[in-house]
């Protein structure tokens, strides 16, 4: 039966899984190996099922435990490469043999799944989010993955319309991070345009993508500093009030979450 869970998110890692009715994909390894085979083990399942590695940008919260994954397992990491560029400084690195390298836009095929990628702004290397199609029963089923945005594009929202379910980021209180204790520097950062998303924008994108038929959306990569949780749920039923039958989530730091599929 497919599946959509988050595993891991937020500042300290992230992980999602997906899985359709033959193929078992992650979005990112930001945690170590042995806590990302426990998460799974926990949901029934384990590294050793899963077909491919799709990872959205180099950043150590969404590729922490890829070096030991790739040793241990051998699971084909897919990855723009610019983010492998910036990720990978040692020539011996088990990472390099796994690697699937693209440009910033691509399509795989995974089994019964295609994946598609979108540029995300982000002050990275390279961002992505992912696109990532199935078929399910007599239809084609579309789930949108995206997170760490700095500010919203129309070419990203037009990746995502039409998605079922959507794991969006909403990092922010933008009243939470001015007044917190981060250094003035940092805010700036994160309010930049290739920072991070707040919480009213993440609204924004969900009302338009409730316009297109998304039914499901889960609240990720919540700042431990500058959100609170039931602060980003209420500001996401706010901006859907035209929408009640769509299903709010918020995603665990470190606690498997699951969107219904």
């Amino acid at each position: 039966m497919p599946r959509l869970i988050t595993l891991f998110s937020g500042s300290s890692g992230n992980c999602h899984y997906i899985r359709s009715e033959s193929t078992e994909i992650l979005i990112d390894a930001g945690v170590c190996a042995r806590s990302v085979e426990n998460a799974l083990k926990s949901i029934g399942t384990g590294l050793r099922n899963i077909c491919a590695i799709f990872v959205t940008h180099e950043h150590a919260d969404h590729t922490r435990g890829l070096e030991i994954i790739a040793k241990k397992y051998g699971i084909p990491v897919y990855m723009t490469e610019e983010s492998a560029r910036a990720l990978i400084k040692d020539k011996n690195a088990a990472l390099l043999s796994v690697l699937r390298l693209y440009p910033p836009l691509f399509s795989a095929e995974v089994g019964d799944m295609r994946v598609s990628s979108f540029i995300s702004p982000h002050d990275s290397a390279c961002c992505v989010g992912y696109r990532v199609e199935f078929p399910m029963g007599d239809s084609t089923h579309k789930i949108g993955v995206a997170t760490d945005i700095g500010h919203i594009e129309p070419a990203l929202v037009e990746a995502l319309l039409g998605v079922d379910e959507c794991i969006i980021e909403s990092n922010h209180d933008v009243s939470m991070l001015m007044t917190g204790p981060y250094p003035y520097t940092l805010k700036r950062r994160i309010l930049s345009e290739r920072g991070h998303l707040s919480n009213e924008d993440c609204g924004k994108i969900m009302n338009i993508l409730a316009q297109s038929g998304t039914h499901a959306f889960m609240l990720a990569h919540l700042s431990k500093e500058n959100n609170y949780p039931p602060t980003a749920e209420l500001t996401a039923k706010t901006a859907l009030s035209a929408f009640p039958g769509v299903q709010i989530s918020v995603a665990s730091p470190n606690t498997p979450t699951e969107i219904r599929i």
